[in-house]
């Protein structure tokens, strides 16, 4: 695939807005990460046209440095200043902090060791066939279809219902948690919030609240083996979460799960089907699906950032950087450094991959991996299997957003 052209390629440097969202419409700009990898790899962006009231940000794009800032926690902060460049735009720094992956040690081990037990790579591979029961139900309501929308019609049912039965969420639910997590995760775009980011405190995040209140005052009454019982029921040094805690636990797990698998599913579909080489060898060996789901984690991380608070003044790569400052680690950039891979914009099932799309390594390094995996195998065999033919029947769309690195539209025609 193709790297974006960057319109702001001459653009000084010290002018630079990583961030700004004209930068994003078709997708993370890897021409402009390409140039500050070789030019600036700790780049300062001063400030955010749409949020004045936010502070500047150091942009790391390099996978050494990203490695260097995701493993040192007790210089780069989770916990101190949240865990995106915009500190309070969309979710306050006050919630985000009711998550563990905003939480520094000791908390976020032990909150995290909570879950960890359910997310084991053995815990996980026993849910193969129920995914798979999920996955096939959605494709066989595809029959007698021409055509379709594999983010609305394949991803996004497969994803909600499989997080969902963790959660112990109702199938009915699936797509009111479906909507209110799009909005949380995408807030900004025209078309995921078309009343604006604000919407989303204004509306969403209470609503999200009342809903999980219901759900957490029913596992109280009557516990099950879901993960919503394991937040209700837990104990931190002998006492229970605070409610916005759970809430926020709750939300963690149903925002990632409802759109990381998403998000790469649709991306590696769409890279696989404009290119026929690649296409052919998946179809040819489906022993290669494994090596197609790491190919597309390397090139489509599900989200393009995530970012540390400076605890105090320090150095990386030769750039100075004071206590407080915001430091962001860019996975879509890390993911594509020339340093660590060859021709790095292609896509190619032949190379070795490794990559950042959980993280860089450290505490922080993503709880569901195993079950991100296993989702992204299984969407891939069985969509393969159904439609061998299958094929982009239109212009598919980004999610316009520096977080979410996802399509919001990826119209195909199906030819079983």
């Amino acid at each position: 695939m193709e790297p974006t052209t960057s319109k702001e390629e001459q653009v000084p440097l010290d002018e630079l807005i990583v961030g700004d969202r004209p930068l994003w419409l078709e997708g993370p700009p890897h021409d402009t990460f390409k140039r500050l990898r070789r030019e600036c790899p700790v780049h300062f962006t001063s400030h955010m046209p749409e949020y004045p009231e936010e502070a500047g940000f150091w942009s790391v794009t390099l996978a050494d440095d990203v490695h260097t800032v995701s493993k040192d926690w007790e210089t780069y902060s989770s916990g101190v200043g949240g865990i995106t460049a915009l500190t309070n735009a969309i979710l306050p720094l006050e919630l985000q902090q009711g998550m563990f992956i905003a939480m520094d040690p000791p908390k976020h081990d032990r909150l995290k060791a909570l879950f960890q037990r359910g997310f084991t790579p053995k815990r996980i591979a026993e849910h193969e066939d129920e995914i798979r029961a999920i996955t096939t139900g959605v494709l066989d309501g595809l029959e007698g279809r021409e055509r379709c929308d594999l983010v609305e019609d394949v991803a996004q049912p497969v994803v909600s219902r499989v997080i969902g039965s963790f959660m112990g969420v109702p199938p009915a639910d699936d797509i009111i948690w479906a909507r209110l997590m799009n909005a949380a995760i995408g807030a900004g775009d025209p078309d995921v919030t078309p009343e604006g980011a604000s919407v989303v405190m204004e509306r969403d995040v209470p609503e999200i609240f009342e809903r999980c209140r219901k759900l957490i005052e029913e596992r109280r009454e009557n516990p099950t083996d879901d993960l919503t019982s394991v937040l209700v029921h837990a104990e931190l040094d002998g006492q229970g979460l605070e409610e916005h805690e759970i809430v926020m636990g709750f939300f963690l797990l149903m925002a990632a799960g409802n759109d990381s698998t998403k998000a790469t599913y649709c991306s590696g579909m769409r890279a696989l089907m404009e290119d026929p080489e690649q296409r052919k060898m998946v179809l040819d060996d489906p022993a290669l699906v494994p090596q197609a789901v790491e190919e597309s984690l390397r090139m489509f991380p599900a989200f393009a950032h995530f970012r540390r608070t400076a605890t105090h003044d320090c150095v990386l790569n030769g750039q100075e950087i004071r206590e407080g400052d915001k430091v962001v680690m860019w996975y879509v950039s890390s993911n594509r450094d020339e340093s660590r891979f060859e021709d790095p914009d292609r896509f190619d099932l032949r190379r070795t991959t490794e990559h950042q799309a959980f993280g860089a390594g450290g505490r922080h390094f993503c709880l569901g991996t195993a079950l991100a995996r296993l989702e992204l195998r299984i969407l891939l065999e069985e969509t393969f299997k159904r439609y061998p033919g299958i094929a982009i029947d239109g212009k598919p769309e980004h999610v316009e957003s520096p977080f979410a690195n996802q399509l919001k539209t990826l119209p195909v025609k199906l030819a079983p």
